[in-house]
Formats: C-alpha cells, structure tokens, sequence
C-alpha cells in the first residue's frame, strides 16, 4: 500500500507527471529534460530523485552525462492506461513537451550527422580495403540465423549498427562502448532506425559504458556476444575472450567478426588497431583457453584486407545425452547448419 501511495504521490506533481510522460517517448538526458521543460538543472534533479525512489524513473550515468528512463513501477497496467489517456497524453501542455522532444531528437540527428562528416575520411579509407559492409552483415546474418539472441551483449557497439542488425530478433540487448560519444551517437542513431520501430528498439536497449578488459555484466548473464570489429583494439585479446566467457550462460553464442591476419602497419600507427588481425590458430587456441568452442567460421575475399568470421559457443555443463536437453540440442543445430 505505501508503494502505491508513493507513485500517485510522486505523480501528483505536474512537473514530475510530464517528466514521466516524456520518458515513455525516449530515454532522456537530465539536461535534455530541464531544456524542454524550460526548468533549472538542479529543479529538474530533484523531481528525478522522488521519481526514482518511487520506481517511475532510474538513472544512468554515461561519463559526466545523467540518462533517464522509465523505472518498473511505469509498467502498472493501472499507470499505462493513464499515461495512454487522450486527457493526459493528448493534453495541450503534453503535446507542447512532444513538441520541444522533437528538437532534442533534431539535436541529436544533427550530432551524429558532424561526428560522422568528421571521420567519414578515416572510416571510408578503411572500408575501402575491404568487402562492402552489406556483404559482411549477410554473412553475419546468415550464421546466427538459427541462433537464439536472448539477452544478447553487443561489445564496442560504436554506432548501435549490430543492434540494428540483431537487436530485433533478440529479447533484450546490452550496448557496451568505452566512450560516451560513441554511446550518445549510438541512442541518436537507433532511436531513427529503419529496423523495424526506432522506439522499442531503444527501449529493450541498455546502451551502458564499459571496458571490454572488464564487462560490467555479471556472470552467466548473457545469452549471446557480438564483437564486431572491436577486438583488434584490445592489447590482450585473450583477456577480452576470457571475460566473454565469464558472462556468457552454458550454450551461449559469441559471434566476431574481424580482420585476418594482414601487415598493414598504418592501421596501428594511424587507426590505433592494437593487433594486425588474427589467425585462425591464434583465435582457436584463445577460445579455447576460454572454454569456448570454435563452431564455424567464415573468410571473406575480395579486398587488401580480409575479413574473418568466428562463431563459437559455451558447452553446457551436462552429463545429458544432446538430444535429451533442447538447450544442447539448438546449439548442435546451430553447429550443423553453420557446416
């Protein structure tokens, strides 16, 4: 009964009922919402700290950024009738927010629009050397294509592009990016995407900070990994691989795509790559040491540099017989139609 009373006194706030009605459009930025609510950053805080003690609203941090979005006491069915009501949602001052929403969400275009323009140049001089992406996604795609996503983990997601790309058919996706601009252009990006809803696909997506030398998930977590062109950043590859492992559940997926092993020296000097791609034996051994096994993988010519596809798995820790345990049985289909 307190908790109940704790929402609708929480709601009981104009203020706070409109921050409430903007998160359910889009995860918002603190200063976001004192921008469109025309209000203080300090005023708007403390709404966020009613709210968030009453479960209408949790906060993020994102290096010196504070997000928002709706907290589980938003999901009350008695609540979503209200936020959904034409008085509330449709009224003059909501319909005015979704009005000042609509220049944040131009805001953002036009952020990701300049960060692109500035390293279009680098990006096209690396893309140039290999495949078209398209015909890498393909590839990517049609090796997870019997692969159940789940709670799916996309390592350095950078732009959200493998969100785009596998986040509608998983049931959750965590969006991990040591840079916060990186993450901000991500959200901007995602929220405009032609995958399906750009909305709900925000809303599954926790797009969180972190390195990959230290995931911030915790163990057995996750129930698929993608690393799309991220590991030749790591100086120790082996330790990225190794904490895949850790957060990975028994019959998990781990999907890479990267480069072959190549001599191209200024990708080191002059794109910070840490290692000049990988071997199959090199990549092998480190799965292994990780307790992960090699299913599949993939090469694809067609440029200086080659582009590599690894899938593997986490064995379930089972004395079943396969065919007995559906969970085996998914990922020795996986294997056969990868073959």
């Amino acid at each position: 009964m307190d908790h109940i009373l704790n929402i609708f006194r929480a709601l009981a706030d104009p203020t706070r009922l409109r921050i409430v009605l903007l998160l359910q459009k889009m995860e918002l930025a603190v200063g976001e919402l004192a921008q469109i609510l025309d209000q203080s950053q300090p005023r708007i805080s403390r709404h966020i700290r009613i709210l968030d003690e009453a479960g209408l609203a949790e906060r993020r941090k994102e290096g010196s950024w504070v997000f928002l979005k709706p907290g589980p006491a938003s999901e009350l069915e008695i609540l979503g009738r209200i936020f959904r009501s034409d008085k509330i949602a449709k009224s003059e001052q909501a319909m005015q927010d979704q009005a000042q929403l609509s220049s944040v969400r131009k805001a953002r275009a036009e952020m990701a629009e300049r960060y692109f323009a500035a390293h279009a140049e680098e990006w096209d001089a690396i893309r140039s050397l290999h495949l078209p992406e398209a015909e890498v996604e393909r590839a990517m795609i049609a090796l997870m294509r019997d692969a159940q996503l789940g709670k799916m983990l996309d390592i350095g997601t950078g732009t959200g592009r493998m969100v785009e790309l596998f986040g509608p058919a998983a049931q959750s996706v965590i969006a991990l990016d040591k840079s916060p601009e990186m993450l901000r252009l991500a959200r901007a990006k995602l929220l405009e995407s032609e995958a399906g809803d750009g909305l709900k696909l925000v809303q599954k997506t926790d797009l969180k900070q972190g390195d990959f030398n230290q995931l911030p998930v915790a163990n057995c977590a996750v129930d698929s990994v993608i690393l799309h062109q991220v590991l030749h950043y790591a100086q120790h590859p082996e330790a990225v691989l190794a904490e895949v492992s850790r957060v990975l559940k028994s019959n998990g997926i781990v999907l890479i795509a990267d480069f072959a092993a190549h001599d191209r020296e200024d990708l080191r000097t002059e794109h910070a790559h840490a290692r000049l791609g990988f071997s199959d034996d090199s990549m092998k051994r480190w799965l292994t040491a990780s307790k992960l096994e090699l299913v599949q993988t993939r090469t694809l010519d067609g440029g200086e540099l080659t582009v590599k596809i690894w899938v593997a798995r986490k064995p379930a820790i089972t004395s079943l017989h396969p065919d007995s345990d559906p969970l085996i049985s998914q990922n020795t289909n996986l294997k056969r139609a990868a073959s």
